[in-house]
C-alpha cells in the first residue's frame, strides 16, 4: 500500500505567502495571503485524504501537527 504524502502550510519568505503543499512535491497546491485561510484549507486537504496536517510557524519549524487518519496503533499506558 502506497502512503499519501502529508500536507504542510508553510510561509514563503520570497513572496510573503502562505502555502499548503503536499510532502515531496515542488509546488504549492495553493497559495493564501495569511496563515490562517492557509491552515483552514489545509486542513480540509489532509482530512479529505485522510493524512497528517503540519503546520510550521514563518520561521520553518513545526508548530503544530493534526492527523487524519493514520494514526500509529494505540499502546496501553
Amino acid at each position: 500500500m502506497t502512503k499519501k504524502p502529508n500536507i504542510h502550510t508553510t510561509h514563503n519568505n520570497q513572496d510573503n505567502k502562505w502555502r499548503n503543499i503536499s510532502e515531496g512535491a515542488s509546488r504549492a497546491i495553493k497559495l493564501y495571503g495569511t496563515k490562517t485561510e492557509a491552515q483552514a484549507d489545509g486542513r480540509e486537504i489532509a482530512r479529505e485524504r485522510g493524512v497528517e496536517h503540519l503546520i510550521h510557524n514563518e520561521n520553518g519549524q513545526i508548530a503544530q501537527r493534526n492527523s487524519y487518519g493514520h494514526d500509529p496503533r494505540k499502546i496501553q499506558g
